[in-house]
């Protein structure tokens, strides 16, 4: 229920009264702090409790923000454990009744508590028990010895931190600012990010009144497996492109498909439409040339060629000239990519990237001694196999010797299996979020290289059946709409604009999801800008799923609906024997 206008002046009065001195003080915290058994499975260490005060903190912008630092450290009955959780309270004249969480990316949580303070809200981020404050990251502490599982880590890394850490906040806030009304709690971030956002609308959905998930990389089993499948891909068919070569194929589609959305931008806004009527066989014999270089970059494909490694995620990668033409073989190995995984049956075992996204996990790696190319595991995909499926302590495999399209099902089937609770995140029943009120923005690149835009598309046609099953499509598409909008951004790739695609990326979603949330304003569109090309700054009203753009002019587009186009977004995947969602 919305707080009356009595009680927010009443708050905002109680606020205006006091000054950042006044209610920084480690007497307040430990005031505020629930005692034991107030909060089940909770138990609060307030001799551990820390307080400190911070001016002038800059956010990265030009404002700069007061705020009250602490710490609060607590321990689940009987485990002996002891989780660390740092809160960043803004002064009292700048609080607007919010709790902000922020999600993490790759095996990392947050870090950082401060990313509520822009917009009037506490934050917090979480040690999760294993020092992930410090940036350890879950891969480091996920086995105690080859075969033994920490399920403690994986519990806290896959939703239990971020939750304890929200409801143990927001209690917290009400006593330290004095306030009876309701603290609005916002959720936002992307890839692994995404996935945590929607594993606490799953598992903690009366704690949160607005979500905001990008490309989130749920479906653990699926999702890090797949990883593996171009290069399983290449070498089943024996042929390792150059990656200049498959650029190219890339290159090639895009100047093809980007005129099928109506406007020549350089951007495919219909990817579907390109899948539908392109055959990348016509790219066959197209000269290519890419100079040598030298790249580092961040993991996890965040809109760049990489491959991700452990802790920090950044790698660093030597690629000489290259020159040639398309061959057939390229091609065959693209559209195998693009077509996704199958087992020897022939039955779908999972989605792959849309037409036109990069061949970031194709990339080949460079022999000097043989002058060929070869095959180059990623890490993203090897790492997850080596050590979460196989147990094992190792940061990839070693080869794919004897790795075919049945073992990459096998692997799925056992990840997906033993995560179903904790890394899979695919629960479908939303209902306790949608009946506290909450609201969901959930958005994916469409040219997404590390995440496949359609697991997205996959989620949220799970949520819609389950939630709705006896409503037309008509009536569940308008029901799921009143508090779950999926938007799909032409050209994006991973949780970041494309260098090979000069297209639009939202910018405002908080403002959007505040507006939602507190003054009932609900989206039909989603602002995004492009900070690129022809039409750098140009603001694209997005197209909420499931109607796509269709350019009418070279300044206008209109949101469409097409059935065939529609069609090839949805997938099922007979290779399991229970439901994928």
């Amino acid at each position: 229920m919305r707080p009356s206008v009595a009680a927010l002046v009443a708050s905002l009065t109680i606020a205006s009264a006091k000054s950042l001195a006044d209610v920084c003080t480690l007497s307040n915290i430990k005031s505020a702090l629930p005692s034991n058994g107030t909060l089940l499975g909770i138990n609060v260490i307030p001799s551990a409790t820390t307080v400190g005060t911070v001016y002038n903190a800059s956010m990265g912008s030009s404002d700069t923000f007061n705020y009250c630092n602490v710490t609060v450290t607590y321990t689940h009955p009987g485990k002996g454990d002891s989780v660390i959780i740092e809160y960043a309270f803004p002064e009292p004249s700048d609080f607007k009744n919010r709790f902000y969480v922020a999600g993490g990316f790759g095996y990392s949580l947050s870090t950082t508590s401060t990313g509520g303070l822009s917009y009037g809200a506490v934050g917090g981020a979480t040690s999760a028990g294993y020092d992930a404050l410090d940036g350890v990251t879950v891969d480091e502490v996920f086995l105690y010895a080859n075969g033994s599982i920490n399920w403690d880590a994986t519990y806290m890394f896959a939703y239990q931190a971020l939750g304890e850490m929200t409801q143990l906040g927001k209690y917290i806030t009400s006593d330290f600012y004095g306030t009876d009304s309701k603290i609005f709690t916002y959720y936002e971030g992307c890839s692994d990010g995404g996935r945590q956002g929607m594993s606490q609308i799953q598992r903690w959905g009366a704690e949160y009144d607005g979500v905001i998930t990008g490309a989130p990389a749920f479906r653990y089993g699926q999702q890090q497996v797949n990883h593996l499948f171009s290069a399983v891909v290449e070498q089943t068919k024996g042929y390792y492109p150059p990656p200049c070569e498959m650029e190219k194929i890339v290159n090639a589609t895009i100047k093809a498909c980007d005129p099928l959305d109506g406007r020549i931008d350089g951007v495919i806004s219909r990817s579907d439409l390109c899948k539908l009527n392109f055959n990348l066989t016509s790219i066959i014999g197209e000269n290519y040339y890419c100079a040598a270089e030298v790249s580092t970059s961040l993991g996890f494909n965040f809109g760049k060629r990489s491959i991700v490694k452990r802790s920090d995620g950044t790698s660093t990668s030597y690629q000489p000239a290259q020159s040639g033409s398309v061959t057939a073989e390229g091609v065959a190995v693209a559209q195998a990519i693009y077509d996704g995984l199958f087992d020897s049956n022939g039955d779908r075992a999972y989605l792959s990237y849309q037409i036109g996204a990069s061949f970031t996990d194709a990339e080949t790696e460079y022999n000097n001694n043989t002058k060929k190319w070869g095959l180059d595991i990623p890490s993203t995909g090897g790492e997850f196999v080596a050590m979460f499926v196989e147990l094992q302590d190792l940061s990839n495999l070693a080869n794919l010797d004897g790795v075919t399209y049945d073992t990459l099902v096998g692997w799925m089937n056992d990840a997906m299996i033993r995560y179903m609770d904790s890394l899979q995140t695919t629960i479908p029943d939303l209902t306790t979020f949608q009946s506290n009120g909450g609201k969901l923005l959930h958005y994916h690149g469409e040219s997404d290289p590390s995440v496949p835009t359609a697991s997205s598309i996959h989620y949220w046609q799970s949520v819609r059946s389950i939630m709705y099953p006896g409503l037309s499509e008509k009536e569940s598409l308008a029901k799921l709409r009143d508090w779950y909008q999926l938007y799909l951004i032409p050209g994006a790739a991973h949780c970041a604009t494309n260098s090979l695609q000069p297209g639009p990326y939202p910018e405002d979603n908080m403002e959007t999801m505040i507006n939602w949330v507190e003054n009932g304003i609900k989206p039909s569109r989603l602002n995004a800008t492009v900070s690129s090309g022809d039409y750098s700054g140009e603001v694209q009203r997005l197209c909420q799923w499931p109607s796509r753009p269709l350019w009418n002019s070279n300044s206008t587009f209109d949101c469409v609906a097409d059935r065939k186009s529609y069609e090839s977004w949805i997938y099922e995947f007979p290779a399991f024997k229970v439901p994928v969602y």
